[in-house]
């Protein structure tokens, strides 16, 4: 009986930090999951007025040929919307130098770039205090060359959002439905076709031989920026028939995996011309 007694208290100890842990984490993922929604409708905001302003513009349009010309006016209009948008956000915070979507994903952000890259790793695109963090061109980026390589970070948040969706893409079925990313600067509205999609690690020092895809912003040689390619297609977790060739522009997109320790997931995409 003495040592019934004993085991009781431990036990109900046990069962009221678990539920203390439970409740807290509980508690941690609503707010994160309302940061990211108030963030999200904010940001909606933004896309409400840029359409009604859009609307709102007088366009002259010549009778002849209508119709082609009515297609060509509304594929201008959603550009335009895009190119506004980043423009307008760009007066609120000049660390913004694009927009990032994965049309049919969560992946529908503004991008910041700092002259770090950890300010936002912890602030939004306000430069507010955030957990979620920012999606972020890493620094090296020289946009006066430009560069040969647009590598951008996120989180993978367990709230499902900023670059959680990457990791959907383990799933070939996922690349065949969404194979292409669109990125948005305030001078042009691109689209990026994927040609790798493959999980990789942050390397120690002393690893020979290894693919350190972070490294790669600009190629200084042709042999630099092929063997970046053959390295990418090598690495990809499924066969895709795109590639690339010097001189196209490409996009990299990273976030933490947790296959292994200080793991990433990463996709590569190639400019379409």
């Amino acid at each position: 009986m003495k040592k019934e007694i004993k085991v009781r208290p431990f036990i109900y100890f046990i069962l009221i930090l678990a539920i203390i842990l439970s409740v807290s984490y509980i508690i941690e993922f609503l707010l994160l999951r309302k940061e990211a929604i108030d963030e999200s409708n904010l940001l909606n905001k933004y896309n409400i007025e840029i359409a009604k302003q859009l609307q709102n513009k007088q366009i002259n349009i010549d009778k002849i040929n209508i119709e082609n010309i009515e297609e060509q006016k509304q594929t201008t209009a959603v550009e335009s919307e895009r190119i506004i948008k980043v423009k307008q956000l760009k007066q609120e915070n000049p660390d913004i130098v694009g927009w990032i979507e994965i049309p049919n994903t969560n992946i529908n952000y503004p991008v910041l770039q700092g002259t770090d890259n950890e300010y936002y790793m912890t602030h939004n695109y306000k430069k507010e205090k955030s957990k979620n963090g920012s999606i972020f061109l890493t620094k090296e980026y020289d946009w006066t060359i430009p560069s040969s390589n647009l590598l951008i970070y996120g989180h993978n948040m367990g709230n499902g959002t900023m670059f959680q969706d990457l990791l959907k893409y383990a799933s070939q079925k996922f690349y065949n439905q969404h194979p292409t990313i669109r990125f948005t600067t305030e001078n042009e509205d691109a689209e990026y076709e994927i040609i790798s999609v493959f999980k990789s690690r942050v390397y120690y020092k002393s690893e020979k031989n290894v693919f350190r895809y972070y490294y790669f912003v600009n190629a200084n040689t042709e042999e630099e920026y092929n063997q970046f390619i053959t390295n990418a297609k090598k690495a990809s977790l499924y066969n895709i028939d795109a590639s690339a060739k010097y001189g196209n522009q490409l996009i990299t997109l990273s976030t933490c995996s947790y296959h292994v320790k200080d793991g990433r997931f990463v996709i590569v995409g190639r400019k379409i011309e």
